[in-house]
């Protein structure tokens, strides 16, 4: 059978602090958590009731091992995730400052073992038949595995959203794997043709569409062949716009603990959402909701909500559950 949701790129263990509100310099012990946006996404969308799975590559070594044995405990099927001999797993740091500061310190240079993956080691098939394909900005950044997505965005159907089959693409652009935003918007754009939703924030659509009003930036993303462009509005919430339909979902107050979950968190939900055939409202305010849950949890991974928590919270806020939910 093929999957709900197949995802493609980084991956990581995720070495957060238990000291709340201090720098990095000062943290005196942590946790380590699964790690890697769309590996948290495939987390996320299991969460839901998904069959999820991820393309990715671990270094061959007891944080890989980890790694494989945590995809398996949120029951994200493993078996596309190799090891690569030469480069360890990567970690990543972040000091917890809420509510705004929360920076990332990315140990994964000159490469990283999800960096590794390569257009002949790819499942096609796998790739093709998957219901949702997930893939995100950074695994263009460098070769072989800007090859690898490349290759993967080409197999898959362009069916439009009547068949309920969609290729998704995270505009997740992080400055540091790359040269220059110029260089990242080039291929960026040899992927658009392939995507039918793109979602990114004002920064990250700005580098994949130019600069301009959310509006703006959804508009060049539709014209560039995308049939949902999702514009995060900050704490204005998030816009979702089609060829014939324009929604906003406000957004969710909560008490911020760690904030960089949350959009992993929406991205799962939305997988979630557009599989069940919901309106496009209602995929946005859900996808919403569980993000808002996770900024306010301490974790990523581990923090994901299940469709319980998800819709308490809708219905406690007044928004509109889903039936099938």
């Amino acid at each position: 059978m093929p999957h709900d949701v197949l995802t493609i790129g980084r991956i990581s263990v995720d070495i957060y602090p238990n000291d709340i509100g201090v720098d990095l310099e000062d943290v005196t012990s942590f946790g380590k958590y699964l790690g890697g946006s769309p590996s948290n996404v495939a987390v996320a969308a299991a969460r839901h009731g998904r069959s999820t799975a991820v393309i990715t590559r671990t270094g061959e070594d007891p944080f890989g091992a980890y790694l494989h044995r945590e995809l398996r405990k949120f029951n994200v099927d493993d078996s596309f995730v190799t090891a690569v001999p030469l480069w360890p797993t990567p970690v990543t740091f972040c000091a917890i400052k809420p509510p705004h500061d929360f920076p990332l310190y990315f140990y994964r240079t000159p490469t990283a073992p999800d960096l590794q993956i390569s257009a002949e080691e790819l499942d096609l098939d796998a790739i093709r038949n998957a219901r949702i394909f997930w893939s995100t900005v950074t695994g263009l950044s460098q070769e072989p595995s800007r090859s690898a997505h490349l290759k993967a965005h080409e197999v898959r159907p362009r069916t439009g959203l009547v068949a309920g089959q969609y290729t998704i693409l995270d505009l997740d652009y992080r400055p540091m794997f790359w040269e220059t935003e110029e260089a990242a918007r080039a291929q960026i754009a040899r992927v658009l043709p392939h995507v039918t939703v793109a979602i990114g924030n004002d920064k990250e659509c700005s580098v994949a569409v130019g600069e301009g009003s959310p509006d703006e930036q959804a508009d060049r993303l539709l014209a560039a062949g995308v049939e949902i462009a999702v514009v995060k509005l900050g704490h204005e919430g998030v816009m979702a716009k089609t060829r014939t339909e324009r929604v906003v979902s406000a957004p969710v107050q909560v008490e911020t603990v760690n904030g960089l979950g949350a959009g992993d968190s929406f991205g799962g939900a939305f997988c979630h959402g557009l599989l069940a055939g919901w309106p496009l409202q209602q995929v946005l305010d859900y996808a919403n909701t569980a993000g808002a849950i996770v900024a306010s949890r301490l974790s990523c991974a581990d923090a994901m909500p299940t469709p319980e928590e998800v819709t308490s919270l809708l219905a406690e806020r007044g928004r509109l559950v889903p039936t099938n939910a």
